[in-house]
């Protein structure tokens, strides 16, 4: 949800070194063009430069997203700073105040730009009146495409390594992602229980079993591939084997 207040992360060390008083100063050295668009075109300036400061606030806005993700992916959301944010991104610390309030508001709103857009697909993928294996399989090749072979696998690891350290992090995660894809999961389970199409009840039961592979095999890519690759379109299409049947018509 765009305007939810993001949480404030207790115990976190690194998020307190974020004070107000850091905020007020860094601040007046953020680009002037963000500050336009922040507080709104000055009076008399024409719509032509006002949508030239628009665009340029809004690159300056997608690079610190891509810096912050560099950032946390390599040193943990713990213990990356604004600092290092704003260096990656090569803008001044106050550029990222005109943007996102801390630290926090900065990983969620990676969250909902990078992943958004993947769960969109997978609730309209769900909730299609087609078979479930059909459904599933094109899961897999999304989750491939979309999400395995880019930055977004990057996203998710991060949640799993820092959330337990940082629960407010993974509550917006499963508020603005896992709650999205169950929901429509669970129409999708029911709907294939219905048709005849499962074997038994298990997965209507256990949604999370359509999904756990995926965290396996990002964590398996982070951990232990340079040891033991792993085939993980394969491995998905073994694990639909398992709990749909290898004969059913796809």
């Amino acid at each position: 949800m765009a305007n939810t207040r993001a949480a404030r992360l207790p115990n976190a060390k690194a998020a307190k070194r974020e004070s107000g008083a850091a905020r007020a100063q860094a601040a007046p050295q953020a680009s002037a063009a963000d500050a336009v668009v922040a507080a709104g075109a000055p009076r008399g300036s024409s719509p032509a430069r006002g949508g030239v400061r628009a665009q340029k606030a809004a690159e300056r806005r997608e690079a610190i997203l891509a810096a912050a993700l560099d950032a946390f992916s390599a040193q943990g959301f713990a213990a990356t700073r604004l600092d290092d944010v704003a260096r990656r991104a090569g803008v001044a610390k106050g550029t990222i105040y005109l943007h996102f309030r801390d630290k926090e508001t900065l990983f969620q709103e990676i969250i909902r730009s990078v992943l958004s857009p993947v769960v969109a697909t997978l609730e309209s993928a769900m909730l299609a009146d087609v078979p479930m294996r059909a459904v599933a399989n094109q899961f897999v090749e999304v989750f491939m495409r979309e999400i395995y072979g880019t930055r977004r696998k990057d996203v998710i690891r991060l949640i799993l390594s820092e959330g337990p350290r940082f629960p407010a992090i993974a509550e917006f995660y499963y508020r603005e992602v896992l709650s999205r894809v169950f929901a429509a999961l669970r129409v999708l389970t029911r709907r294939a229980a219905e048709r005849g199409e499962l074997a038994s009840d298990a997965v209507v039961r256990f949604p999370q079993l359509v999904g756990a592979p995926v965290v396996l095999a990002i964590v398996w890519n982070a951990l232990f591939e340079r040891f033991e690759p792993l085939d993980v379109r394969a491995f998905l299409h073994a694990h639909l084997d398992v709990l749909f049947g290898k004969g059913r018509a796809a």
